[in-house]
């Protein structure tokens, strides 16, 4: 959790771009990307340089005959001079970076910079230079990153939210990706969810703070086991930008439609984490032929579609809107049937409606499941009634001491030593027949019981008794006050 000075900076960041004509806030967090892209690719290339010199390698700069595109060098410059130098020459640079063939490529030749002023460039680079992105730890560096990008405060059309950095974690841990894992988010975003397994995996591969993989391995996690897809081609360069920040080179994120027919990987990842659109819709024309549910509901097409990504074994995280567990329209129940017949559903976990404030006060669950050999059906389903993730459910989401997270993660690891069929308790499993008695409804609110105390009430006669008392003394009360009034 970034501290109130940081955040004080960055707010006063966006307010700088606001007052300097960039209002929209997709616009302003690209442009702002671009400048912390361009100053960490001068920090990485410092580090990359201490690494080899303590390894005793030759290094080779990123910035090899392009000195002045060093964010030390132009930042320094004159205000006649710095905003032609950035547009023409650093940016340009910065474009090119990722090979001519390369997904970053791609994406980042018609990007433009827009900054309008070399007054409004100085400024965004005082403040920039005022966060110290640098001397942060990996933690700070992914929390100031997330604070700019909580300014993208509305939902895009199709039900588009920012997913909390806390419950992508929780999210990650429950999927535990590993070393050689394919990697996938249908629906990507900024990122957020490839950027901490990366960040689970490089973490699982140390001794002593020390990484243990062999080249070979980190040019696996680098370049074939991380891979985004987006329609929005802003935040397709938005999220690869990020991942490169977390030192992927050349980043596998893709803009493309993965519910179109253009889009096919059948089988292809072993683990899948999303948060994919709520309110979306997709023309008939478009959706793929291997969708076969009958709908044109996003939050359930992109359901089956990652029961049909993941391959024998693989296992999927995902956060879909409480319709989704209790829908009755034949395509809720058929993608709820699919999930229990031909996957391991291991666990729903129900979060409170404020996780999405101030985005939208929508309800919704986690679903963890796995995809069975042989389709091998689910015998029970391991629910969880979260009631507090750290944080406050109003707009603030201020940081508190509750958390069930913690507790999740714990249980869901001893989830079948225990026997927790208690249905009145924050976690308790439910059978499959009785799932199926309820027409394949998945909401916790169907299968939990409140804890009913028993109340123990006063005799009925000693109540009418007392009540008789109290209503004798307020008539003498009022024939006193008569006397007082009339005399």
């Amino acid at each position: 959790m970034l501290h109130a000075e940081l955040k004080s900076k960055i707010r006063k960041l966006w307010d700088k771009f606001w007052s300097g004509g960039i209002s929209n806030p997709l616009q302003a967090i690209e442009q702002i990307s671009y400048l912390i892209f361009m100053k960490k690719l001068e920090d990485k290339d410092i580090l990359d340089e201490q690494n080899a010199t303590l390894r005793g390698i030759k290094f080779n700069s990123i910035f090899e005959g392009h000195e002045n595109c060093k964010w030390s060098e132009w930042s320094e410059y004159p205000s006649d001079k710095i905003l032609p130098h950035v547009r023409d020459n650093v940016f340009k640079f910065m474009r090119e970076l990722g090979g001519e063939n390369s997904h970053y490529n791609n994406y980042m030749k018609d990007a433009t910079f827009s900054l309008p002023t070399a007054s409004l460039l100085i400024e965004a680079v005082n403040i920039i230079n005022d966060l110290h992105i640098k001397e942060q730890n990996q933690d700070a560096q992914g929390d100031i990153y997330e604070y700019l990008l909580s300014e993208l405060t509305t939902a895009g059309k199709n039900g588009q939210f920012r997913t909390p950095r806390h419950i992508i974690k929780m999210m990650v841990e429950l999927a535990k990706p590993e070393l050689g894992d394919r990697i996938l988010d249908p629906a990507c975003g900024t990122a957020g969810f490839l950027v901490n397994a990366y960040e689970h995996i490089i973490k699982t591969n140390q001794k002593g703070g020390v990484s243990t993989l062999t080249p070979q391995q980190k040019k696996i996690l680098d370049e074939e086991s991380l891979y985004g897809y987006d329609i929005d081609r802003t935040m397709v360069r938005i999220a690869v930008m990020n991942l490169m920040m977390h030192g992927i080179t050349n980043p596998n994120i893709i803009g493309e439609d993965t519910l179109s027919k253009r889009y096919n990987e059948k089988g292809a990842y072993d683990v899948i984490l999303a948060n994919p659109p709520f309110k979306g819709s997709i023309n008939e024309s478009e959706k793929s032929d291997e969708l076969t549910i009958s709908t044109s509901k996003t939050e359930l097409l992109f359901l089956e579609l990652m029961y049909n990504c993941l391959s024998i074994g693989g296992k999927c995280a995902v956060i879909v809107p409480d319709g989704v567990l209790f829908g009755n329209s034949n395509a809720h129940k058929s993608i709820r049937k699919l999930l229990l017949e031909k996957c391991r559903l291991d666990a729903i976990i129900s979060m409170p409606s404020g996780i999405f404030k101030p985005y939208a006060g929508v309800s919704t669950a986690v679903l963890f499941f796995t995809k069975s050999a042989g389709g091998e059906p689910t015998e029970r389903v391991w629910f969880y009634d979260m009631e507090a993730d750290g944080f406050s459910l109003d707009d603030k989401r201020n940081e508190i001491q509750q958390n069930d997270i913690p507790d999740i993660l714990e249980r869901f690891e001893k989830r079948n030593k225990e026997d927790n069929k208690d249905i009145s308790k924050k976690s308790f499993f439910v059978s499959i027949d009785e799932i199926k008695a309820n027409e394949w409804d998945l909401s916790i609110n169907k299968y939990r019981k409140e804890k009913h105390e028993e109340v123990v009430h006063r005799d009925s006669k000693e109540i009418i008794k007392e009540a008789k008392k109290e209503v004798k003394e307020l008539l003498e009360g009022f024939e006193e006050l008569e006397k007082i009034v009339l005399s």
